[in-house]
């Protein structure tokens, strides 16, 4: 089982990887304090019977949340602080996170924000959510306005990836997580890009092994960045390749059409047509990258108004003093951020992107 540790200057908490890895987690368990758990009733229903058996003899208070975006909301962070006062939450009490992104930035928001701060693990359901959103200290809440504009960085106690868990995912979540392994591989790890171009079949069927070690590889690649740079003030910003467009296309469509990982597949598509147009790929670079991006099939583009989504997109919050922070590839493992991409050009490539989006 791979122990992947995060090290940053808030501390250090470590990341286990593997399959059928549930039933440690009582081992992260204070001797004193009440266990909150943060769930959907849907991964409850599923899974819950193993968690609770996994944390005997202590019974942990379970919270719900509906899953989705749109329920990614400051009105449910209210709920569900309401609910922990009411049912005796502490300081000394811990809260468990026992979902997919969702659920892991809304856990890990409202772990930061009562009283001031109590330990929290992160216990990731989707491949989404054990690759990238439950590692990094990330958390927090969507607007109306745009995708994660309120939160904070507060960092977990310990993340377990149990692979197990995505035995019930069904395929369409199973790739939205693929595409962001993906994107590990682009900006960091040509290694990984090569791997998963080679075993993309056993992936995309759910070969445990296979997922295993796409999982702990990206996590370690994370894992590196996010202690370079833990609050995203340099080098950590490479992590968003794809997610400036993604996170507008979602924001634009009310967090409806496409999953986070289907948005950031062809936000990863328009951010490679940038860097074919600037010469910074080659076009059989930039054909390699997206023949693999696509053999997992996302849905097709929603239809979006070009001025609607350049205005959603200026609300990026990796947006500076008005200037737009894009994050291209300069080659295959080797990503870089701009600050002069236009208007102009971020057309060109969702129009470039739409028509490949059509000729599928």
């Amino acid at each position: 089982m791979p122990n992947i540790p995060v090290t940053t200057r808030f501390g250090q908490y470590t990341v286990s990887v593997g399959s059928g890895i549930l039933g440690s987690l009582s081992t992260h368990m204070p001797a004193r304090g009440g266990i909150f758990l943060i769930t959907s009733p849907e991964i409850w229903a599923l899974w819950g019977e193993r968690l609770r058996t996994s944390l005997a003899p202590k019974e942990p208070t379970v919270l719900f949340l509906p899953p989705g975006e749109r329920h990614k909301r400051l009105s449910q962070v209210e709920r569900l602080v309401t609910e922990m006062t009411k049912a005796g939450a502490d300081r000394s009490s811990v809260l468990i996170a026992f979902g997919g992104g969702v659920t892991g930035d809304v856990g890990g928001f409202v772990s930061a924000i009562y009283m001031r701060g109590i330990d929290y693990i992160q216990i990731p359901t989707t491949l989404l959510a054990q690759v990238d959103s439950s590692v990094g200290g990330k958390t927090g809440v969507n607007l109306q306005t745009g995708k994660n504009l309120v939160g904070c960085f507060y960092p977990p106690q310990a993340v377990i990836a149990d692979i197990e868990l995505l035995r019930t995912l069904p395929q369409r979540e199973l790739r939205a997580g693929i595409y962001e392994s993906i994107k590990a591989g682009l900006i960091r790890d040509e290694a990984l890009f090569r791997f998963i171009e080679k075993c993309r079949e056993a992936i995309d069927r759910g070969d445990a092994a296979s997922l295993e070690k796409m999982v702990a590889t990206s996590i370690r690649i994370k894992a590196d960045v996010v202690g370079e740079d833990e609050q995203e003030l340099g080098v950590r910003m490479i992590l968003n390749f794809g997610h400036t467009l993604g996170h507008a296309i979602e924001a634009a469509t009310d967090y409806r059409a496409l999953l986070h990982g289907e948005a950031i597949a062809w936000g990863m598509l328009a951010a490679l047509e940038i860097s074919r147009q600037r010469k910074m790929l080659t076009s059989d670079e930039v054909r390699r990258m997206q023949k693999l991006i696509l053999y997992f099939q996302p849905p097709p583009l929603p239809p979006i108004r070009p001025k609607r989504l350049l205005h959603v997109a200026a609300g990026d919050k990796k947006n500076r003093a008005g200037v737009r922070r894009f994050v291209l590839l300069q080659g295959l493992g080797n990503a870089v951020v701009v600050e002069d991409v236009t208007d102009a050009e971020v057309l060109a490539a969702m129009d470039s992107t739409r028509q490949l989006c059509e000729s599928q």
